[in-house]
Parts: structure tokens; C-alpha cells; sequence
């Protein structure tokens, strides 16, 4: 079969990241997870095979995940990105060009359909 592509998800809720997780691992990818921007900015640093980042946008830290996605539209642009809300942010102006958006709550299937259009992008 190949590398399994690799998933960066960034969530600051624990019990969340780890549904994240779980369903992308369901699906064959290999994740590897932050709590904050901060921690996804090092682990990008030090893992050049990361294809998609998916993220929320309200976390601790310097930068909340609009700010992320847009830091990583800018200094990795092929990695495709997923961004995640209570509230759309889609049209929001650090909305990343190429993101795709999931509104919360989301059931699992949107979260599986979203990281499969994402790999295949």
C-alpha cells in the first residue's frame, strides 16, 4: 500500500483531538497531534511528510487556528487544510484560500468525508 499520508490535528480539547484521531486512524492515515498552534508549528518544523493539518480555531496560545492556517498557507502551501468551529468562519479574511470548513458539532462521517477530499485534493 505505501507511506500512510500523515495528519496533524490541532485541537485543545482532549477528548475531541482524540475523536479526531480515532477516526482519521480508522481511515489508515498517521496522526500525530498538538494542543495549540505553538506545539503545531514545531511538530511541522521537524515533519516534512504532513499532507493535511486539521484544526480548530479557538485555542490558547499566540495564535488561534485561523492564524495557523494562514501561517501554513504561507510557509508549507501543499499542505491542505481543514478548519473547525462553533461559529462559520469561512469567510473570515485569514481563511486559507484552499481550507475547507466543518462547523461544530460535527458527526464523524463529516470529519472522514473532509480529511478523504483533502488527501485528494
Amino acid at each position: 500500500m505505501g507511506r500512510r499520508a500523515v495528519v496533524l490535528v490541532v485541537e485543545d480539547e482532549a477528548i475531541i483531538r482524540m475523536n479526531i484521531v480515532h477516526v482519521a486512524e480508522d481511515l489508515g492515515y498517521q496522526v500525530l497531534e498538538a494542543s495549540n498552534a505553538d506545539e503545531a508549528i514545531e511538530i511541522l518544523e521537524s515533519h516534512d511528510e504532513i499532507r493535511i493539518v486539521f484544526t480548530d480555531v479557538g485555542m490558547p496560545g499566540s495564535m488561534d487556528g485561523l492564524k495557523l492556517a494562514r501561517a501554513i498557507s504561507g510557509r508549507w502551501p501543499p499542505i491542505q487544510l481543514i478548519v473547525t468551529s462553533g461559529r462559520d468562519v469561512s469567510t473570515d479574511p485569514d481563511f486559507p484560500v484552499h481550507g475547507r470548513f466543518i462547523g461544530k458539532p460535527y458527526m464523524n462521517g463529516q470529519i472522514a468525508a473532509a480529511l478523504r477530499e483533502a488527501l485528494n485534493a
